[in-house]
């Protein structure tokens, strides 16, 4: 096997509070070649300087015009050619969402997909938005392959939460809406990674902060390592590091042969 990469997904639910709590020692342990970030509740000015303890790494980052609020960061090892934050359309560029890296053989989207939210007052709008993306998508795919990371929101099959019944079609992340929209991102021709190497192995990255969920594995697998297929054949190993604790979201990867 030739060079890889590890590139590494995770939802931290606040990075300041996430800095409190060993993320600098948990990231040296990882090692990600490139980590792509959620949820940092960060603006420029409140952001911690990730790279002075990180060393090697650059940051980019894409803050919500909500203070507090949303936001992605992804820390790289590997220079790209490019970078950018957002789609290029004013209604959905507000919440700091989407940050895009240009490399030469792919580009990489960190994405932290919109939560319908609670009673699914924001369906609609998730519907909107990854109808959205789902065109941002396929212009980059048509340019060059796609490794589609982050939290989307969505768990895509019955095996992916672990009370599908109780909540299909009540609660945000498991409404048809949003597994169409799931699927409308893999008929651009995406892999689901961990599923395509898993197999029916059931693991979760996201438990509710209430009932000691993640205590009793009440999971739901909402953050993923989409590639597209041409690409597939470099990805040599997709995980879930389910032991790795700090947020109510647990890291997800990919290791990709260069």
């Amino acid at each position: 096997m030739g060079k890889t990469i590890k590139i590494i997904s995770w939802n931290v639910n606040g990075i300041r509070a996430q800095v409190g709590k060993d993320f600098y020692g948990t990231v040296a342990r990882l090692d990600p070649d490139i980590l792509c970030i959620q949820e940092t509740k960060a603006q420029p000015e409140t952001m911690p300087d990730l790279t002075k303890s990180l060393t090697g790494y650059d940051l980019y980052l894409n803050s919500a015009a909500q203070k507090g609020y949303s936001g992605t960061a992804v820390l790289s090892k590997l220079k790209p050619l490019s970078h950018s934050i957002n789609t290029g359309t004013v209604e959905h560029d507000q919440e700091g969402r989407i940050i895009t890296l240009e490399f030469d053989t792919f580009y990489l989207v960190n994405a932290y997909v919109p939560n319908s939210g609670q009673e699914l007052k924001r369906l609609d709008y998730r519907k909107e938005w990854d109808e959205h993306l789902v065109a941002y998508l396929r212009k980059l795919d048509s340019q060059k392959p796609l490794i589609f990371t982050g939290d989307l929101n969505v768990a895509h099959e019955p095996i992916d939460l672990a009370r599908p019944d109780e909540n299909y079609n009540k609660t945000a992340g498991y409404t048809q809406v949003e597994i169409d929209g799931f699927n409308n991102f893999l008929g651009l021709g995406l892999v689901d990674t961990y599923r395509k190497l898993n197999g029916d192995r059931i693991q979760y990255s996201y438990w509710s902060m209430r009932f000691r969920a993640r205590e009793k594995n009440l999971g739901w697998r909402i953050d993923y390592s989409l590639v597209s297929e041409r690409l597939m054949p470099r990805v040599k190993d997709a995980f879930i590091l389910d032991q790795v604790m700090g947020s109510d979201h647990c890291p997800v990867g990919i290791v990709v042969e260069q």
